[in-house]
Order: C-alpha cells, then sequence, then structure tokens
C-alpha cells in the first residue's frame, strides 16, 4: 500500500509570491479547484508546505503491490 496525497487548489495565486507560483505550477495545479495526486514523499511535503495557505491536501492509501 503506497500512501498518497490529494492536493486541492482553494485559493488563487494572484498578488502572489513568485516563490508559491513556482510550486503550485510544480505541484501541477493551475486552476482554483484543480486537483492532484501525488505519492506522500518529503519533496511533495516541503512543496505543501510554503503552500499550505492556497491548498487543501487528504492522505489516502492505494492498493497495489
Amino acid at each position: 500500500m503506497a500512501k498518497m496525497l490529494k492536493i486541492t487548489m482553494v485559493k488563487s495565486l494572484i498578488a502572489s509570491k513568485e516563490v508559491h507560483r513556482v510550486n503550485m505550477e510544480a505541484l501541477g495545479l493551475r486552476k482554483l479547484n484543480q486537483t492532484t495526486v501525488k505519492p506522500d514523499n518529503e519533496a511533495i511535503r516541503g512543496m505543501i508546505h510554503k503552500v499550505q495557505h492556497l491548498v487543501k491536501v487528504e492522505e489516502f492509501e492505494t492498493e497495489g503491490e
């Protein structure tokens, strides 16, 4: 079972810092209410920490090998 993160953009990037914009694009989020699924690892957690005021994060586990 692999842990995954469901990341949803809940606030706009208007008037946000360039670092936040770059992190959101790297997470695959470009539009409001858009959702992506990423693996739960330290790199993704660090990116989420930078933009925690702009996103909603849900943890879940996938069944796999």
